[in-house]
């Protein structure tokens, strides 16, 4: 997929766990886990909105384009 989720850096240096997240913004801890490893397939601007609104980021922070053409695997 060319859309790569970097929740991970963002939870690390906010020193936050998954579940505390997933707790603050409402989800389970499942959807938040299919949302960090990249296999979401959508996520809605709700659950973004309150990600960086509890981690204190933007959305471009959390999430990056990269062109499946340039990719080295």
């Amino acid at each position: 997929m060319a859309i790569i989720v970097n929740l991970d850096v963002m939870l690390a240096k906010r020193k936050m766990r998954s579940n505390e997240l997933a707790d603050r913004i409402g989800i389970t801890t499942a959807n938040l886990s299919i949302l960090k490893t990249g296999k979401a397939k959508a996520i809605r601007f709700s659950t973004l909105e309150m990600i960086c609104k509890v981690l204190e980021c933007q959305p471009g922070d959390i999430m990056e384009y990269v062109n499946e053409k340039e990719k080295p695997f």
